[in-house]
């Protein structure tokens, strides 16, 4: 099939990447601009880009698809790219930025979205995260035929994965890119083409886009639910405190240990000792975190043995999360 290509990140570099495989013709990917990026702040491309251009496709990266936005030539331009493809189908992931209604009414087949999530749960930005930080037993992918909702349109294919008990958004993301391929290229070798089936009204909920404000830990909270978030912000942003002595570490894992009722009274963020192989934390409900691996900064991630021993004496501490001692 002839196919003009969406997306930006990895996740869609690897459904793009099955696709040509399949043996897809697509004459046009639309990617987002590259950005500054790495130390030295110089302009990347994205991974749809560098695959695209590594198999000879060419390659679109208008700023807006709005041609009654801010950058109207970019989009009046792409809008002349797509139209001269002759593609039947647009195939569009993670692409990130919203496709205006001429966009979406331009191939003969439509749009269709690769989603990481069982819709309608965890529509948005940010479905591996999310579900991962909800405890979810449970996600999958989700094609839709795409409409000017943000990620409501009907569904043609679901495929579920579950989450492991140790899973990040970094583990989870490559197992979800990879099914997101094959139930694309299942989807394109079908025939007939499959009805699509309106998503449910009950169950949305809204999977907002991750902040840099939200990895700084709250002790308050569950242990359970702090180990989750560590899960779920690995990569990024990472979940973090900072010692009495005003330095930020960054937790890469951690387990929620059972409550211990001698220390049920202590406030949460006191170290309640520390051991060569994890430094117990006083948690909401009187429950207990063990932090196992921490990155300090400019540093790597390291057992938290490494840590203690350029901080010592960390039993009877006092943890933050906002830098304040």
């Amino acid at each position: 099939m002839r196919i003009i290509y969406a997306g930006t990140p990895e996740f869609a570099a690897e459904a793009l990447r099955a696709l040509l495989a399949a043996g897809h013709e697509v004459p046009l990917v639309l990617t987002q601009p590259d950005r500054p990026a790495g130390r030295g702040m110089k302009l990347q491309a994205s991974p749809v880009k560098q695959l695209a251009l590594a198999h000879g496709l060419e390659v679109a990266q208008p700023r807006s698809l709005r041609l009654d936005g801010r950058w109207p030539e970019d989009a009046a331009d792409a809008q002349r790219r797509l139209a001269a493809c002759g593609a039947e189908l647009m195939v569009v992931a993670a692409y990130g930025l919203i496709l205006p209604r001429w966009t979406l009414a331009l191939p003969p087949r439509g749009c269709i979205n690769i989603h990481a999530s069982l819709l309608p749960r965890w529509r948005g930005a940010a479905p591996i995260h999310r579900a991962i930080e909800a405890g979810d037993a449970r996600t999958g992918i989700t094609l839709m035929q795409m409409d000017e909702g943000l990620d409501t349109g009907a569904m043609l294919s679901v495929a579920e994965e579950p989450i492991q008990p140790d899973d990040t958004t970094a583990t989870l993301h490559d197992r979800l890119a990879v099914l997101g391929g094959r139930l694309c290229v299942e989807l394109l070798a079908g025939a007939p083409w499959p009805t699509a089936i309106a998503q449910p009204e009950a169950g949305v909920c809204y999977a907002h886009k991750i902040e840099k404000a939200e990895s700084a830990i709250d002790w308050r909270q569950p242990a359970e639910a702090i180990a989750r978030r560590v899960r779920a912000f690995d990569p990024f942003p990472g979940a973090s405190f900072s010692t009495a002595a005003g330095e930020t570490i960054k937790v890469w894992s951690a387990q929620a240990l059972p409550a211990d009722r001698a220390r049920a009274a202590a406030e949460p963020g006191t170290v309640l000792d520390a051991t060569p192989d994890q430094v117990c934390v006083a948690c909401g409900d009187g429950s207990r975190l063990a932090v196992l691996t921490v990155q300090r900064p400019g540093g790597r991630r390291q057992p938290v043995a490494a840590w203690q021993q350029a901080q010592p004496d960390l039993a009877g501490q006092r943890l933050v999360a906002d830098g304040s001692a």
